[in-house]
């Protein structure tokens, strides 16, 4: 007696094999990633690409904006380390950039967030995918945290111009130690931890002299698309800072500017006693994605020169300040 084919083998028969599935971009990156050097320590772990150590959503988003982010030959870039006055770059770039657009009585920093007024390339804000910026009408004002080398290719042969912001190491450390415990509760790194790691070049977008070495000299390399500041210098003569950056920006003060003060207005707008007082800088917070949502208040702290002796011992800033020096050792930048 005859057996009957059962019916899955006929269908198995007659159908063609299903085509291979090819996974998402995203599945490829968190795949790669998953393969990458990870370490603890830090409020998150961090994962280690190209030298540097990143947050592993962060790392993503870089890794994915490598191929979406197209440089154009306007683009301004606002390029820092978290915790060295991204903030307050974004609203000096900003309000010098747009400054015939408002007028200072009636200004967007006024009921806007800095961070708001200026979208990073690689950190999305709630409800926007990575090609976010593209949509931007140029010309366009971003920031980033990437170190120069991991910006494409095409920021450099298109011309984009690159503002580069540092802040001293100590206060660095110190301001990125206050901001893990406070964007995570119940996280309490200690200073101990927190600067043992930071020596070792192990913290968030770390090494820190190999990200300030990387955009120092590509700014000798090339001056005229490449500004490199020091929240130092700035906050010892603003003015003049507000001057240099509209020169390097295209839009240089004009006699009647000058005269009528308007680097100084520029300066009381954006000055930490101003934003700080504002309600939206108070309230409220900014959306991150991945159920990320840090309070604006988070992004002002104390903006002062010098605060490491109140949290670090003495030794231990002779340390840090004897590593950087070894770290960037020939290159001609010192802090």
């Amino acid at each position: 007696m005859a057996h009957a084919t059962p019916q899955s083998d006929q269908e198995s028969a007659t159908k063609s094999p299903p085509e291979d599935h090819v996974p998402s971009k995203e599945s490829q990156l968190k795949d790669f990633i998953s393969t990458l050097p990870a370490r603890e320590g830090w409020s998150q772990p961090l994962i280690q690409y190209k030298n540097y150590w990143f947050r592993r959503q962060m790392l993503e988003k870089i890794l994915l904006v490598q191929d979406t982010y197209k440089p154009r030959a306007d683009d301004i870039i606002l390029a820092t380390q978290p915790k060295c006055g991204t903030t307050w770059l974004k609203a000096l770039a900003f309000t010098i950039t747009n400054r015939s657009r408002y007028s200072f009585a009636d200004h967007p920093l006024l009921t806007r967030h800095p961070q708001h007024v200026v979208p990073f390339i690689e950190i999305r804000s709630l409800g926007m995918d990575h090609t976010e910026v593209e949509t931007l009408p140029s010309p366009r004002l971003l920031a980033t945290h990437m170190p120069m080398s991991m910006l494409p290719p095409d920021t450099s042969s298109q011309g984009c111009r690159i503002v580069y912001l540092c802040r001293h190491p100590k206060d660095t450390l110190v301001s990125r130690l206050h901001y893990e415990n406070k964007v995570v509760k119940g996280y309490n790194l200690s200073m101990d931890s927190a600067f043992s790691m930071f020596c070792e070049g192990f913290s968030p977008y770390g090494p820190f002299w190999d990200h300030c070495r990387e955009y120092w000299e590509e700014s000798l390399a090339r001056p005229n698309n490449v500004l490199f500041l020091k929240y130092e210098e700035i906050m010892s003569n603003p003015v003049q800072a507000v001057r240099d950056l509209a020169k390097f920006l295209g839009v240089p003060l004009t006699e009647e500017e000058e005269s009528s003060g308007v680097a100084e207005e520029v300066v009381k707008l954006c000055s930490f006693e101003t934003l700080t007082s504002l309600q939206v800088n108070q309230v409220g917070g900014v959306a991150r994605g991945n159920k990320v949502y840090l309070d604006n208040s988070v992004f002002f702290r104390k903006g002062k020169v010098g605060d490491w002796t109140n949290h670090m011992s003495q030794e231990m800033g002779e340390k840090l300040d004897h590593i950087v020096q070894q770290k960037l050792q020939g290159c001609g930048l010192v802090f």
